[in-house]
């Protein structure tokens, strides 16, 4: 949990009353809330359950009376293509999709009767590029920021702001796994751009939300890709293959 322990660090730092962070594995998330302080408080949740997230915010708003901003930060990056096991299809649309909608089905009432309220979604640069060997993964990241951006038309008039966070490459295992097998897609994406630390990122995120920006990218040159992409698709398209060439060559 690097990410999410630098980004709940930085949210203390800001002056956050409280932090209740989330995870599958208990012992991380209770680990993670001793290092913070007596403000955090740490419980293991499925973020792929809805009965689980809901019972999360439930407790939450009964505990400390109201969630200004929920991160939902999970994430899987299963690999392979459309021959990927449908497990794995299944797994990454539950926990990189339908997480996000369980989250905003639970904590927009409250937010919605107040006025006010923040959904920050970590969604990747591959929700708004894509991930080369991820076929899984990028399918439910486009999903994913799709999500938040009808959210964010919707409920913005209300009082509700939302943000998709997509960083590129980040020093967390999720990369550095990838990287160390020789994964195409992780080789990828480390040369495509910086690898931020989660402080960074973390740091980034708390300037795009203060800022109240949709589209938090970490990686100035994220942003410069997708202009690309959108102008001209098909040299954005061949310029992707010719790395992927490239670096195939180079295992020659």
């Amino acid at each position: 949990m690097p990410h999410a322990r630098r980004a709940s660090a930085t949210a203390t730092a800001e002056g956050a009353a409280a932090v209740v962070l989330a995870d599958l594995n208990a012992d991380a998330a209770r680990t993670v809330a001793e290092a913070i302080g007596p403000v955090a408080h740490g419980v293991r949740v499925d973020v792929a359950d809805e009965t689980q997230v809901r019972a999360l915010v439930e407790e939450t708003e009964r505990r400390y009376g109201r969630i200004d901003l929920f991160c939902a930060n999970a994430g899987v990056a299963t690999g392979g293509g459309v021959d990927a096991p449908d497990a794995d299809w299944e797994r990454s649309w539950q926990v990189n999709v339908m997480a996000h909608v369980y989250a905003a089905r639970s904590v927009l009432p409250a937010m919605l009767r107040r006025g006010s309220g923040h959904l920050l979604f970590t969604c990747s640069a591959a929700g708004v590029l894509t991930a080369v060997g991820y076929a899984p993964y990028t399918a439910t990241k486009h999903a994913a920021v799709g999500f938040a951006e009808w959210l964010s038309i919707t409920y913005r008039d209300a009082g509700i702001r939302v943000s998709a966070l997509c960083p590129q490459g980040v020093d967390t295992p999720m990369l550095a796994d990838g990287l160390a097998v020789g994964h195409l897609g992780a080789r990828v994406i480390a040369a495509s751009g910086a690898v931020l630390t989660p402080d960074q990122v973390a740091g980034a995120t708390i300037v795009g939300l203060a800022e109240e920006r949709f589209l938090i990218l970490p990686h100035p040159e994220v942003a410069g890709y997708a202009r690309r992409r959108a102008e001209d698709p098909d040299g954005w398209q061949a310029g992707l293959r010719k790395l992927v060439r490239k670096l195939r060559a180079a295992d020659r």
